[in-house]
């Protein structure tokens, strides 16, 4: 039965918790954009805005048998579960981002491809960073499989949602908010999007991107979760230079009359990476649900061409496959993560 965020607000009250008056009234104030109305949602659907041809679903690449092994000192390591789903190593430290495990999420087809790694086959997670609670984002079959004791990183107001499930650890961050876990600084950011997960609670909690940062050599690492392009990543850039590596959304963004507020087209990825004055790129939010109307490997492919012609170093273009790691070690070269990571091929679908 679900119970509204009022409720648990309440209860943290009786138990002596503390509710922070700040963001009692949510956060529409912080929308660069009107949230999606009934009447351009029902246009959508009317026109097949969630229906592509899927013909080249088998040409996702895959990793087969997919491993993530730990990062030596000082490097820094990335492995593409799925969608918004990354195991991040840096700092010693290991954080998980936006996990989602299930085969199938509320509104959307099962996904197209299994998770890169067995979810028994995780390392010990130092940290979950949530970007927001979006479904496909925020998982609450997969929330409930990790361990109560895990710290939690979430955007501010939805701490009450991990409390109802038992977890010990989570910590609430608004915009340009830091806390440390383990020696990794997290630094939560500004984005382009929205909240809702139920007819009553639309940006009742907020949303972001996670900078982590790292070491004596402060490598940092950027996971955008999900946004629209706009100013807020040159901010970034500025407030928080020498991003290592991004992870940056380039899937979901068609038609462009619904999509463009909300999510980046694969052009608006490779430019917002030039705006956080990041050197490498990771794809992200492609590859696992169907969310909109482009074809299954138009977002990775219409990004490496966007990267290559603004005429980036084709080593920084960070295309994984399900399941792939790619590794930035101390001496900052690129390790490929086929031979670390099992078979690459084609998912059988």
């Amino acid at each position: 039965m679900y119970c509204p965020r009022s409720v648990y607000r309440a209860l943290e009250l009786l138990r002596g918790g503390r509710a922070d008056d700040r963001w009692r009234d949510g956060f529409a104030d912080r929308l660069t954009h009107p949230v999606p109305s009934r009447q351009a949602v029902n246009r959508l659907i009317r026109e097949r805005g969630m229906r592509p041809d899927l013909r080249e679903r088998s040409s996702i690449p895959v990793v087969r048998f997919a491993r993530c092994k730990p990062a030596g000192p000082g490097e820094v390591a990335v492995t593409w579960v799925g969608h918004a789903t990354c195991v991040v190593q840096i700092g010693g430290r290991t954080i998980l981002t936006d996990p989602v495990w299930s085969r199938w999420i509320p509104g959307v087809r099962p996904r197209l491809t299994p998770p890169g790694l067995a979810f028994g086959a995780l390392p010990p997670i130092d940290a979950v960073v949530i970007s927001h609670d979006h479904f496909d984002h925020l998982d609450a079959p997969t929330i409930r499989r990790l361990p109560r004791d895990v710290p939690v990183l979430v955007p501010a107001g939805l701490r009450w949602w991990f409390l109802r499930y038992g977890f010990t650890q989570v910590r609430e961050l608004d915009w340009w908010d830091t806390t440390d876990v383990g020696g990794v600084r997290f630094t939560f950011t500004p984005a382009h999007h929205w909240s809702k997960r139920t007819l009553f609670d639309t940006c009742k909690s907020l949303w972001g991107g996670w900078m982590m940062t790292a070491g004596e050599d402060q490598r940092q690492v950027y996971f955008a979760g999900d946004s629209g392009y706009g100013p807020s990543f040159a901010e970034i850039g500025q407030r928080l230079p020498g991003t290592d590596v991004a992870l940056l959304p380039v899937g979901a963004y068609l038609p462009r009359w619904f999509m463009k507020p909300y999510h980046m087209n694969p052009a608006e990825a490779v430019r917002a990476c030039g705006d956080l004055g990041a050197e490498r790129m990771v794809t992200i939010h492609w590859g696992a649900f169907v969310m909109s109307a482009e074809t299954p490997m138009a977002p990775l492919r219409r990004a490496e061409k966007a990267w290559l012609a603004a005429g980036r170093d084709p080593e920084g273009f960070w295309g994984l496959a399900v399941g792939e790691t790619r590794k930035l070690t101390a001496a900052e070269a690129v390790v490929p993560g086929g031979p670390e990571v099992g078979e690459a091929a084609g998912n059988p679908g």
